[in-house]
């Protein structure tokens, strides 16, 4: 049998009370309270995929949440997942966030949170040819100046606080650079210069700012990937799972892998962690071929 023991804190929240938190814990068990319990979190793209793992991953730390996306039906079954496993509070924002004054308009709603993770967008595969001017802007407008001008908004709130994470989920495509993804691979560039340079001078107004950059994730976006890898180089969309072999220890990333990375670098364990952009791909991007 193990003793559970009470560990007693005490939480700051925005509203500006103290709130006493009891916690059980086994003593003499490895231990690692990341300190979460009872921050907000507000996540982009919070209804499916890295989003919605990631919700879930905070809320079983005890975060209360503001979850963002545009379909407000996925949005619902999101939010009735995790309250009834999870408790605490979630609130949807059903929203496009690639039109500036929907941002501005959510960062409103949202402006006392703790963290922010910025996570909504796709960017559609294509060479330089294949992708015209239309796709490429209206993918940026999502993935790129979405995170953007919402950051600049929540920055902003942050900093008069002097207090807050902004964690940027963007892909290993902006370490690497295949031109079969060129719009992709450039707009994630853009977003991890944009999180160093502002993550760089943050922490002098008491703000992180960090990314998650996830290589190959087995899930439906990821899968589609590696159906059109396996098209391009085996000739056949099916035989996509023959491309895991080139894979570290023959596995792509699950999205709780990246949603574990995201908990990590919000919390207080990465307090001294800024303008950092940590890439989850089993150090594939290493793996040097000779020609």
């Amino acid at each position: 049998m193990i003793a559970l023991a009470v560990r007693v804190r005490f939480h700051w929240t925005n509203a500006g009370h103290w709130h006493l938190l009891f916690t059980n814990y086994a003593p003499g068990l490895p231990q690692m309270d990341i300190d979460l319990r009872g921050h907000t979190v507000l996540i982009t793209g919070g209804s499916q995929g890295i989003g919605l793992a990631t919700a879930r991953a905070l809320a079983a730390e005890g975060c209360h949440l503001h979850l963002a996306a545009r379909t407000e039906s996925r949005l619902r079954d999101a939010q009735r997942e995790i309250t009834e496993k999870f408790g605490g509070n979630v609130e949807i924002h059903p929203i496009d966030v690639s039109i500036g004054d929907n941002v501005r308009a959510l960062a409103h709603a949202c402006s006392g949170v703790d963290i922010l993770v910025n996570n909504a967008g796709a960017v559609p595969a294509g060479s330089l040819e294949e992708i015209d001017e239309a796709c490429w802007r209206r993918a940026w407008n999502l993935k790129v100046l979405g995170y953007i001008n919402l950051t600049r908004e929540i920055y902003r709130a942050m900093t008069e606080r002097g207090r807050g994470v902004i964690v940027n989920v963007i892909g290993t495509a902006g370490n690497i650079v295949p031109a079969s993804y060129i719009a992709g691979v450039s707009g994630s560039a853009s977003l991890v210069a944009f999180t160093r340079a502002l993550g760089g001078m943050s922490l002098d107004q008491g703000v992180r700012v960090v990314g998650v950059s996830p290589g190959d994730v087995l899930n439906e976006r990821g899968i589609t990937f590696l159906r059109q890898q396996a098209a391009e180089t085996l000739g056949d969309p099916e035989r996509w799972r023959e491309r895991l072999a080139h894979q570290p220890g023959k596995r792509a990333a699950t999205e709780e892998d990246i949603a574990n990375a995201v908990v990590f670098l919000a919390s207080d364990r990465a307090g001294y962690i800024s303008g950092e952009v940590l890439a989850v791909d089993g150090g594939l991007r290493w793996r040097q071929r000779v020609l």
